[in-house]
């Protein structure tokens, strides 16, 4: 429910010359100076660049589209960190240096099945396959003296329930036995069902050899917020007799909602020291260089909906707590130490950027980076310099790297879309401010056709981010400029609940979502209305997820858009509660369980507002969704075939939540909600189209 999943890349449509434009048109037409939504199959992601220890070189994970199998594929690249000889290196992904710089660990398909870890030497042709498990790998990290590496992997329990059945006969096909479900989370979006079991620590020397278990027990590490499985943040500490690692290790954790705690682990014994003795969500722990210290992210325990994160330290035995982060109401993430012990850097979101940010140890913050992009810090080399993705509204993400001590100048070291993008014209990026209710501030962004004339009146669509608790950003984004290159305007804020603008402004919706949310969606389309050049006659409006559930709720309330698309959507939170793979989320934004009051619950779901809506709506949602399952949808589709209400229901096949993690399934979603908002839409001659070359 509470995950953004940003298009993997961008589509920009603008006339040609001398080509009229098309009325009515349905479909987009092709073009070879125009980025339509095909160009999706062309288009290349980067991630998780990591720098040599002597800063000379950079691994980093390449995807790009494997036309014929439709899904993305990953293969590791290395360039050098002047930007020169970039170059495949191995087919994997999740590359760590070791500590010397002569090799890499990294995880990649092997025997006897699914993911394995493997080790690769740069100075020599081929790579070794380091375990054999039954179970995939994660997490991996060298250890200080680069003998072994650990890894997280899930161990699997039974959960036996004999009874005594008859024996079947000789050649009987009987059914197979029932699945024994006795946890509340028994299942997960983009894994389905799953097993019993616990996620735990190993180890397994570097050049091979049989993997050892190191933490045992009915817990769990990783920081458990939604209660699924999901990555762990661990550290070494310099000795490498024990690491540090987030975890659950509480009676009944199957029943706790986002706690969890910081452990050392012996890695000879297997002995756990729990560290943060307060109950909070504490997580992400990063050791000093000289393992005096210990890095980390948290809270207390709070009912809140949300609340932004602190920078923490603590001594190496757990003592000396405290908060370095001071009045810095953001998340930190990405946390790397500096290579002289002196402070902390880490990545931040704020208003819908991300910039890198440095903590010393006496405390305080201070901006390392600044301006409108989506930066990451990812690895830093000894002698400071750091590596990241950069991205912003008119660039695809690109490896960059800087100096930590003096970051004015960001040097570019890929440019993995560069042949897509040439001789394409984008739609340009505004960004906007403006006042909603409460006199609440609310950022937005506006995408202009390539074309853009301001004395035309172009269509609008308001596209809602979900979460609730997330953020659009500066980032490039595919979705908005295809619909911009096919003559729509497009709107995207951050309402309330939104993250990056601190926790007052994110937890403004708490045990009332929606509610101010909706005031500033319909502010924002105000304030684009002013302009003077948007059709207040030809509003849409979509969203998935977070972004679904206010679709539904914007029609629910008001008629002024033309046609909505509700994607992935929350329609009736009693039901869903028993329906999603995260309960406890939903619990937490209510004051009693439904049983006691039923009442809070159904005022807030969007299906009781169904018998207002008289918007033609588009409903998708994936097959195998677990998050906000097809159910809610077909509650949705239901009630306003019943009354009346123009709809169709679009089931995508093999996609989890969202519509769009297959490339086809991506172009699939732009081209129905296009054809579906021009169907009710009223053009005229005069607006854009997508017209041939």
């Amino acid at each position: 429910m509470y995950t953004l999943r940003p298009a993997a890349a961008a589509v920009a449509l603008v006339l040609a010359a001398g080509v009229a434009p098309l009325p009515g048109a349905a479909q987009e037409v092709r073009s070879d100076s125009l980025f339509t939504t095909a160009r999706i199959l062309d288009f290349e992601t980067v991630a998780d660049p990591q720098i040599s220890p002597d800063g000379r070189h950079v691994v980093y994970t390449r995807r790009w589209v494997d036309k014929l199998k439709d899904r993305w594929e990953s293969s590791l690249w290395i360039v050098n960190a002047d930007g020169t000889r970039n170059r495949f290196l191995v087919n994997g992904s999740n590359a760590t240096w070791s500590p010397d710089g002569t090799r890499i660990a990294y995880l990649a398909e092997g025997e006897p099945k699914g993911t394995q870890v493997w080790v690769k030497y740069l100075d020599a042709e081929g790579a070794t396959q380091v375990t054999r498990l039954s179970e995939n790998p994660a997490n991996v990290r060298w250890s200080p003296d680069g003998r072994s590496l650990g890894f997280t992997q899930f161990v699997p329990q039974e959960t036996p329930w004999k009874i005594d059945l008859p024996a079947a006969p000789a050649g009987a096909q009987w059914t197979e036995a029932p699945r024994v479900v006795n946890r509340l989370h028994y299942r997960a979006d983009r894994q389905g069902f799953l097993k019993a079991g616990n996620v735990h620590l190993f180890v397994v020397p570097a050049d091979g050899g049989t993997a050892r278990q190191v933490t045992t027990g009915d817990w769990s590490l990783g920081s458990r917020f939604d209660q699924l499985p999901g990555g762990v943040a661990w550290d070494w500490m310099p000795d490498g007799r024990t690491v540090v690692v987030e975890g659950l290790k509480v009676e009944n954790p199957d029943s706790i909602y986002r706690d969890s705690y910081l452990y050392a682990v012996n890695v000879a014994s297997g002995a756990v020291r729990q560290l943060t003795p307060e109950r909070g969500t504490w997580g992400k722990p990063v050791v000093s260089p000289d393992g005096s210290q210990i890095a980390f992210v948290g809270a207390p325990y709070s009912r809140m909906s949300y609340r932004a994160g602190d920078l923490w330290l603590m001594r190496a035995d757990g003592g000396g707590i405290r908060r370095i982060s001071g009045n810095f109401d953001r998340d930190p993430d990405n946390l790397v130490w500096a290579a002289n012990g002196g402070g902390v850097y880490f990545t931040a979101q704020s208003e819908g950027a991300s910039n890198v940010y440095f903590a010393p140890l006496q405390g305080g913050v201070r901006p390392v980076t600044r301006g409108a992009q989506m930066l990451t810090l990812n690895s830093l080399s000894r002698g400071g310099v750091g590596v990241g993705v950069r991205s912003t509204a008119r660039e695809p993400g690109d490896v960059v790297r800087f100096e930590a001590r003096n970051p004015a100048e960001v040097t570019r070291l890929t440019r993995v879309n560069d042949d897509v993008l040439q001789n394409v014209a984008l739609g340009e990026v505004e960004e906007i401010w403006y006042t909603s209710s409460g006199g609440a501030r609310v950022q937005g962004w506006i995408v202009k056709p390539p074309s853009f004339d301001p004395a035309r009146k172009y269509p609008l669509i308001m596209e809602i981010h979900g979460g609730p608790h997330s953020m659009y950003n500066v980032g490039f984004n595919t979705m908005f400029q295809n619909f911009a290159a096919n003559g729509f305007v497009v709107l995207y804020t951050n309402p309330r609940g939104s993250t990056g603008y601190g926790t007052e402004f994110g937890n403004a919706i708490q045990r009332a979502y929606p509610s101010v949310d909706y005031d500033d969606l319909m502010a924002g389309v105000d304030a684009v209305i002013a302009k003077g050049y948007v059709d207040p006659a030809n509003l849409f409006v979509g969203g998935c997820s977070g972004g679904g559930v206010l679709t539904s709720w914007v029609i629910g309330h008001t008629e002024r858009f033309r046609a909505a698309a509700v994607r992935c959507p929350v329609i009736n939170w009693l039901s869903f509660a028993g329906q999603t793979d995260v309960p406890l989320f939903t619990a937490n934004f209510f004051d009693k369980p439904f049983w006691e009051d039923p009442q809070a619950w159904l005022k807030q779901s969007p299906l009781m507002y169904v018998g207002n809506v008289k918007t033609p709506t588009l409903i998708m949602t994936g097959e195998l969704d677990l998050r906000t399952p097809m159910p809610q949808s077909e509650e949705y589709f239901a009630a306003l075939k019943m009354r009346g209400v123009p709809t169709t229901l679009l089931r995508f096949a093999g996609e989890y939540h969202g519509t769009g993690s297959r490339p086809s399934n991506w172009m699939r979603t732009q081209l129905y909600m296009m054809d579906w908002y021009r169907r009710w839409g009223t053009f005229d001659d005069a607006a854009p189209r997508a017209a041939a070359p």
